[in-house]
């Protein structure tokens, strides 16, 4: 479990490198949800993602000497954008392995960074073999995308910023796929307000963290196309961090269908001009779609990435018909 202090002292050791964002009012989910509603912009860090917090606070407590020999993680895109950015600020080489279901624009981005990007399999599992094999054969230094103690604390930042911002939070909806910021944040929040509830939202088909704690285990899920696809790609069947803190921590894990993920995005566009990817809007999507039971406030979401194509973003938000949906 990671705990307080470890949050507080990756906090000290990511300030300069991320920017501490804003959490804003929505009056218009407010008044659909008769509580206030307030938005966290994670969306608005340098990378377009939380995953820059996680990714930073893990290199800087590399020695000099492993930040040498290059580091190299599985990315569903964000993660590796971040890492890739990262590296560069600290003298670093990224090189991320990433499966066929990322999408193209997420691929070009960590490219441009810098990153050597490796296209492996149709799966995160499968991209995490080779990143094995690159530790193995060419001694670069794992950092995963999720189940690290400095990622999880460094992602917990943003419950710290939370509560300090919104100290009566009652609620608190956190995307959710490997686990790592929705461990992180739910651990910051219960430290600081042990009555606030934390709840993790996902896509209803691949949702490996949902699986696995129905399971009371990790377990293996197949992975499907998703406008949610950064929430995508399974927990790792030995996971030593993430499944035990989401098991302990969370209040709730919520199931989101294409549709309703699409909805959030249009909402996030059309009501508080916001760009998001799907997995971004989860929250909003939840709260539109009335997911939340007994949904008491204030409520906090994370809006966490920006990194939407944005052909796709335009045809979510002129209401063309969604090729995730149709395979429901």
């Amino acid at each position: 479990m990671i705990g307080l202090a470890a949050i507080e002292d990756a906090r000290t050791r990511i300030a300069g490198y991320i920017l501490p964002t804003p959490l804003v009012g929505s009056p218009t989910l407010s008044k659909i949800c008769g509580a206030t509603v307030k938005l966290k912009l994670e969306h608005h860090q340098a990378t377009g993602s939380f995953k820059l917090r996680g990714a930073t606070s893990a290199l800087l407590r590399l020695t000099k000497a492993e930040r040498e020999r290059g580091i190299v993680a599985a990315s569903t895109g964000n993660h590796g954008r971040a890492l890739a950015h990262a590296a560069r600020m600290l003298g670093s080489r990224a090189t991320i392995c990433m499966s066929g279901l990322v999408p193209e624009n997420k691929i070009a981005e960590v490219r441009r960074l810098g990153a050597d990007v490796r296209i492996i399999g149709r799966s995160q599992d499968e991209a995490q073999k080779e990143v094995e094999r690159l530790v193995n054969e060419d001694g670069l230094v794992m950092l995963p995308p999720f189940d690290h103690p400095d990622i999880v604390a460094g992602q917990g930042t943003i419950g710290l910023e939370i509560v300090e911002a919104l100290p009566n939070v009652a609620t608190v909806l956190v995307p959710l796929s490997g686990g790592g910021l929705a461990a992180g944040v739910a651990a910051a929040v219960k430290a600081m307000s042990p009555h606030a509830k934390v709840i993790g939202l996902t896509m209803e088909r691949g949702a490996a963290m949902k699986a696995s704690l129905d399971a009371g285990r990790p377990v293996l899920v197949e992975e499907f196309p998703s406008l949610a696809d950064s929430l995508g790609g399974g927990i790792g069947l030995d996971n030593k961090v993430t499944f035990t803190m989401c098991q302990a921590l969370l209040d709730d894990v919520v199931l989101l269908s294409e549709g309703e993920i699409a909805a959030g995005i249009r909402h996030a566009y059309e009501h508080e001009q916001e760009i998001l990817e799907g997995a971004g809007a989860v929250g909003i999507a939840a709260l539109l779609a009335n997911k939340i039971p007994n949904l008491s406030g204030p409520v906090a979401l994370v809006l966490s990435g920006r990194n939407i194509d944005m052909k796709v973003h335009r045809n979510v938000v002129n209401g063309l018909a969604n090729p995730f949906e149709q395979e429901n």
